[in-house]
C-alpha cells in the first residue's frame, strides 16, 4: 500500500478492510518516515504491531 492511501484510510469514516499477511487489521497510525504503520487485529485482541505499509493490502482493490 502507498503512503497516501494509508493517510486516506486513516482520515476516512468508512470501514475500509485492510489485511496484513492475510489477517484483517485496523491501521492505528502512520509513522513519520512514511514506511511503517502501527496496526492491531480486528476483534477482541488489542495487541499492536509495527509493520511496513508495503505489506498492507486493501481488500476489494
Amino acid at each position: 500500500m502507498e503512503e497516501n492511501r494509508v493517510k486516506q484510510i486513516l482520515s476516512s469514516s468508512a470501514d475500509i478492510e485492510v489485511t496484513y499477511q492475510g489477517v484483517s487489521v485496523w491501521i492505528d497510525s502512520l509513522h513519520d518516515d512514511g514506511k511503517f504503520a502501527t496496526v492491531h487485529l480486528r476483534g477482541p485482541l488489542e495487541e499492536r504491531s509495527v509493520v511496513e505499509i508495503q505489506d498492507l493490502l486493501e481488500e476489494g482493490r
